[in-house]
């Protein structure tokens, strides 16, 4: 491993100079990403800037309703914090499909939405990667892909995004508040995540050296009848070959608004715009979720070994969507 330097911060505008005086230093939250990186190599920061301390560790209730969550706050207190379970539970569920108990313990809500992949191209120094060298290729193409992108690829990346947590969120129209040295912004977490198009190495929107602050959910009464349900290859902690966020509001029978986003299909968290206006209006039945399933479905490019993943998700996508009608009727 490189030597780096490290320093702890206490206020953001000394984590924003400190960033700022330094382009090849990085932000460190619990380190459950960027350190496993640095060890292989790929990630060579030349100092990391510690933000574990700031005071952004807060789970809070916004005056509209929603709930505003702090970019230090652990995936283990935002799994348990009783708000998030009772109004948002879809939000609880994924954070606890995401990871075991230790390190839900040290990841940080505002690196879990910075994860880079896990594509094991991506994690090899010795193999070509668009991601981390641009221009030298993607092998996976033609490689080892089974559990690839079947939504929004490229032929300049095939590569899923990580994150349980951030398919929920997309779910519930989040925004994500971060802090630069000209200022803070906003981003809505369905522009957070950049296509893949030619430039998979460029991953998000946020402006250079910006630091994330916190996430805000905006009041979704919807979202208090929500599922996140994940499909992985052994049942211990592993990484989704598919997940689905769901939410259904139904009254006498009729699907009046739903909220669908999908996890492990693409390079960003997926939200599933045609199903969802497939399914606002119809009938909460079989065959209506089938169709929403068929209309998101209908854009997957899967590659040679990875075509099950269309299958999967439409029989993920009825399952959960029939358990939210059957809550729905009780």
């Amino acid at each position: 491993m490189k030597e780096f330097g490290y320093q702890r911060v206490f206020d953001v505008s000394g984590a924003l100079a400190l960033l700022d005086a330094d382009p090849d230093a990085r932000f460190l939250g619990g380190g459950t990403n960027l350190v496993d990186l640095m060890k292989a190599g790929v990630e060579r920061p030349a100092r990391l800037v510690d933000v574990r301390e700031l005071p952004l560790d807060r789970i809070e209730p916004t005056a509209d309703g929603g709930l505003r969550i702090g970019a230090t706050v652990t995936n283990s207190d935002l799994a348990a914090h009783p708000e998030v379970r009772r109004r948002y539970p879809a939000l609880a569920q994924a954070v606890l499909a995401g990871a075991s108990g230790q390190l839900r313990n040290m990841a940080t809500v505002g690196g879990n939405l910075l994860q880079r992949t896990r594509c094991g191209y991506f994690t090899d120094v010795t193999r070509p990667c668009n991601k981390r060298t641009p221009g030298s290729g993607c092998p996976a193409v033609e490689g080892e892909h089974r559990n690839h992108a079947i939504l929004g690829a490229s032929g300049h990346c095939v590569a899923v995004h990580p994150s349980d947590m951030a398919v929920a969120l997309t779910a519930f129209d989040a925004v994500v508040s971060y802090e630069t040295t000209d200022g803070p912004g906003a981003l809505p977490l369905s522009e957070f995540y950049l296509p893949v198009g030619g430039t998979p190495h460029l991953e998000t929107a946020l402006p250079q050296g910006a630091l994330i602050t916190g996430v805000t959910l905006p009041p979704a009464p919807i979202a208090a009848v929500s599922r996140y349900r994940k499909v992985r290859e052994r049942a211990s902690y592993a990484f989704a070959i598919g997940s689905v966020a769901a939410a259904l509001d139904v009254r006498d029978g009729v699907i009046q608004d739903a909220r669908l986003a999908f996890g492990a299909v693409a390079s960003r968290p997926w939200r599933a715009r045609s199903a969802e206006r497939t399914l606002t209006g119809a009938r909460a039945d079989g065959e209506t979720f089938a169709a929403a399933a068929d209309a998101e479905l209908a854009a997957a490019k899967p590659l040679p070994h990875n075509g099950y993943k269309v299958t999967l998700m439409r029989n993920l996508v009825v399952a959960v969507l029939t358990e939210l009608s059957e809550e729905a009727a009780r």
